[in-house]
């Protein structure tokens, strides 16, 4: 009784669908949830899932891009950042108290219709995200100031100029222009224009919050260790005093009818020919907008793709082709990108897209090209639901559908439209909106509401937390093979999903025992592109079918073959696996047609200031033979790679790659008495080779001399400063010392370099140091891309803070508290997925820790010592030892630098040549 009286008083209560799990036994995700309103308009979700003491808390507002002024495009997303600055209960640092509790998948984001903001938080921490949210929801006004506006305006204004200095990073802008006709609302970018965004003033800033971020415009999901008496308690408790907002008109829908195809050319610094193909299609609720994403599948989604085949694996006239539609509220647009071989002709090219569209448009998709897409949007769409929270789990799906459909479970009729559509009807959808118009470069009466009396004394300022869940791990179990070949196991029946990890101790350091660069990473990049009976367009085909994903990759000293597969489709999924990791072809056809991809690809490396310093800085950290003084994304060199045979190939697999060097991890939905007969049947009779196994050499290299690299990129608005040192291996006794030193001066959002160079500065949009996990060795890196009239100026403030915390201002101890905390709060949260156990027990194998290591992590970090962390940081950082490499405009960057004693100053390509 007491329930309906809520329900009828408070509340107008929808329940969602009920079930005992979160699966069904046909391998359906189902997402029980409850829905509710308070009476000042805001709409609750909740949606129970106990697998871990953890809740996301995820809030949507019905604002976006879409809804800016005229000369005030960007101010949605400008105004997302202020939100992360304090309000008027809680004038600070918005991340502080999060990072205290471990919060993990921490964000906030905006697009043309929406702005969200979510995190996930230990239980016990839910009260204090609760009122985190509603103060800044209902109490930020008094908290703006024009210093807070003018430092996140800087912040945007680098990440504005950080995505244009991207290859590529204008065509948006472009696109959006030739699609949509003047007066659209979609007709111009959610980053905005740096004119727009310096016109941003605190009254446009204080009117955007009335307008738009009342509790009637927003919509609230709880899911995770929660239920629905005590969400409805705690909503009501600290959001029914906030009040509704005004009345907010907007569009339903505008799809602009274009009847001919438009043109435009644009020039910029890139490495290769792109071209973009656009149609305006109708809006994401739509039901032709799945048959449309159906259509896009066939046409440009995996090696099976209509273009992939015709462009990249038959012609090799491209080296990337995708077709998409992104999907938005008033209308969504369907994208065909394809990247072109240097060199390729783009008429030729284009006749090709016009046949392969014009054949489809005209005739069907055969029944095995529309079940490749249909499971493939299925398997991707159970993938995301492992997540609670995040931008892809379970509270975006249940906050999407109530966003944009006014139904949570949404979801549902969306996957069923993708199951129940035929070929003839997708060829009909398609043909009637993709026939002309392509672009190339290519309301309801506001209901009335009132404010609920509030019983929070928000002057005693954030409620108690309680005390932190401790993270609980499924025990490892092990077990051999009948061929000895070692198997772990860590259960996890939350989801029917099952991933494998087949882990080599190999990796790019693996090149150093008489391999060519590269020769590690194409190895292993060539074992899907074709068996001993497979092609690479069979094997991506009956992966498809059965949902599955079939993986492989390094990093510098192990190399690894992965499988995700659906548990209904695990057995014909291993099969698939084992034919992958023991028959590789390694035919010289595959080998052409992966090496032109390949090259793009290091093209695409060297067009990325990132990429640039990645490949450079490492040789001279650790010189050329040192089996570490590689390019870091373990490509290679164009050399290289050209010059790679297949008997190059084959005999890296037979040295490195093989059955004695091999232990197989397995995270998920099954049982040694289920995974082992079906590891035996396909990898017991491996053999292992006569010749034995060849051992790495990773020498300890001396500190280098400081000095400093510049690398021209003229006309660059931003330089790329990477600073490098060498730090101890991984798997010293002292690593978690190394690791809070890291947090502090520059690891985390909040620490020291980042709070400086991004919100005290303005200069970057993110400035942070980090390490490169290895056996030896290993990077410790100083990364701040900066505006390049800011250039000098930050690497004094970078050496300051360098020499500062090794000198007069070392760690302190409130610093410390924050880091523990932080790491040992966010463990639950940080361990909720498949991906994220498989990778403990991986990483675990390749620095020698015991099993339970992650399980000890907690108490470790609670024992932490200032000292001792103090001494990491004498350990690993010396400012006298840097090299440090600029990426930038060289005209810009030598007279900044001039006087800053960084040691000899080289000048290098982008090849790591020296000039003059």
């Amino acid at each position: 009784m007491k329930f309906l009286i809520l329900c009828l008083f408070l509340f107008s209560c929808t329940p969602g669908k009920k079930t005992d799990s979160g699966t069904s036994k046909s391998g359906d995700v189902e997402i029980p949830y409850q829905k509710f309103k308070l009476e000042n308009g805001l709409t609750i979700i909740v949606h129970e899932d106990r697998k871990a003491p953890i809740v996301a808390v995820s809030v949507w507002y019905k604002v976006g891009s879409k809804d800016e002024p005229t000369g005030r495009s960007g101010f949605a997303h400008l105004f997302e950042h202020l939100m992360f600055n304090g309000s008027e209960n809680y004038d600070d640092e918005y991340f502080a108290p999060f990072h205290k509790v471990g919060a993990t998948d921490m964000n906030g984001t905006t697009w043309f219709d929406r702005t969200n903001y979510f995190q996930n938080v230990p239980t016990p921490a839910l009260e204090m995200a609760l009122w985190m949210e509603s103060d800044r929801m209902g109490h930020l006004l008094g908290a703006i100031t024009k210093a807070k506006l003018d430092e996140q305006r800087g912040v945007v204004q680098n990440e504005k100029r950080q995505g244009d200095n991207s290859p590529y990073g204008k065509t948006n802008y472009r696109i959006l222009e030739g699609l949509y006709p003047q007066g659209h609302p979609y007709r111009h970018s959610t980053i905005g224009s740096m004119a727009d965004l310096n016109a941003a003033s605190l009254k446009d800033v204080k009117d955007w919050f009335k307008q738009y971020y009342g509790a009637a415009n927003a919509v609230v999901v709880l899911a995770g260790d929660i239920n629905t008496s005590k969400a409805k308690e705690l909503v009501q408790k600290y959001f029914g005093d906030i009040a509704a907002g005004p009345e907010v008109k907007r569009h339903d829908a505008w799809i602009p009818i274009r009847q001919h195809e438009t043109r435009e050319v644009m020039y910029e610094n890139v490495p290769q020919t792109r071209i973009y193909r656009v149609w305006a299609v109708p809006g994401r609720t739509k039901k032709e907008t799945v048959a449309l994403r159906l259509a896009a599948g066939i046409l440009g989604r995996g090696k099976n793709s209509r273009l992939y085949q015709e462009l990249i694996y038959k012609k090799q006239l491209a080296t990337s082709v995708s077709v998409r539609v992104r999907q938005h509220q008033l209308t969504s647009t369907l994208r065909i990108q394809v990247t072109l071989k240097e060199g390729v002709s783009q008429d030729k090219v284009e006749k090709i897209i016009e046949k392969v569209l014009s054949d489809f448009l005209n005739g069907q998709a055969s029944s095995k090209e529309l079940l490749r897409v249909k499971t493939s949007i299925e398997a991707g769409k159970i993938r995301g639901f492992e997540k609670i929270g995040g931008f892809s789990g379970k509270a975006s799906a249940l906050a999407r559908g109530e966003l944009y459909a006014g139904d949570p479970a949404f979801y549902k009729t969306r996957l069923n439209w993708v199951r129940n559509f035929k070929s003839q009807e997708v060829s009909k959808i398609a043909k009637k909106w993709l026939s002309k118009g392509a672009y190339q470069l290519t309301v309801l009466p506001f209901p009335k509401y009132q404010v609920a009396k509030s019983s929070v004394n928000r002057k005693k300022g954030l409620p108690k937390v309680g005390e932190m869940p401790a993270l609980v791990l499924p025990k490892t179990k092990r077990a051999e093979l009948k061929n000895g070949i070692k198997v772990v196991l860590m259960e996890n029946h939350a989801i029917p999903l099952v991933k494998i990890a087949a882990q080599f101790d190999a990796g790019y350091a693996a090149d150093s025992t008489g391999f060519k660069l590269g020769t590690s990473a194409y190895t292993l990049s060539m074992l899907k592109e074709g068996t001993e009976k497979r092609n690479a367009l069979e094997i991506s085909s009956e992966s498809e079918l059965l949902g599955a994903s079939i993986g492989t990759g390094s990093n510098l000293d192990m190399s690894r073959i992965s499988l995700s597969a659906l548990k209904k489709n695990l057995g014909k999924s291993l099969e698939l696996y084992a034919d992958v990791v023991k028959n590789p072809a390694f035919k010289d056809s595959a080998i052409k047609r992966l090496r032109s991809r390949w090259m793009s690809r290091i093209k695409q490396e060297k067009a990325r200031p990132m990429g640039v310093a990645l490949r450079n800085l490492p040789p001279l950290l650790y010189g050329d033979s040192h089996a570490y003084g590689i390019p870091f994304t373990g490509s290679g060199t164009e050399n290289s790679i050209a010059s790679l045979t297949s008997e190059d190939l084959k005999r890296f697999y037979q040295s490195w790659i093989r059955s004695d060097n091999v232990t197989f991890f397995v995270v998920g939905d099954t049982t040694l008495s289920e995974i082992l007969p079906l590891l035996n049947k396909h990898f017991a009779a491996w053999e292992k080779p006569n010749a034995p196994i060849v051992k790495k050499e990773l020498p300890v290299v001396a500190a280098a001399k400081q000095k400093v690299i510049i690398i021209d990129k003229p006309g660059a608005p931003q330089s790329l400063i990477l600073a490098g040192a060498l730090a101890p291996p991984s798997g010293v006794s002292n690593n978690i010392e190394i690791k809070a030193m890291n947090d502090i001066i520059g690891g985390k959002f909040t620490s020291r370099i980042n709070m400086n160079l991004r919100e005290d500065k303005h200069w970057a949009y993110g400035a942070f140091t980090f390490m490169k996990a290895a056996v030896g060795q290993r990077p410790f890196f100083v990364y701040a891309p900066v505006q390049s009239d800011k250039t000098g100026a930050s690497i004094k403030e970078l050496l300051k803070e360098l020499n500062n915390f090794v000198g007069r201002k070392k760690a302190k101890k409130d610093e410390l508290q924050k880091t523990i905390n932080n790491n040992v709060n966010r463990l639950p949260g940080a361990f909720e997925t498949n991906r994220s156990m498989l990778n403990s027990l991986l990483t675990n194998q390749r620095f020698g820790r015991s099993d339970d290591y992650i399980s000890t992590l907690g108490q470790k970090y609670r024992e932490l010592k200032l000292s001792a962390v103090k001494e990491a940081a004498l350990e690993v950082i010396d400012p006298k030892q840097f090299t440090w490499m600029i990426v930038g405009d060289r005209g810009q960057i030598e007279k900044q630098i001039r006087g800053i004693n960084l040691g000899q100053k080289v000048f290098m390509d982008k090849d790591g040549k020296l000039i003059k």
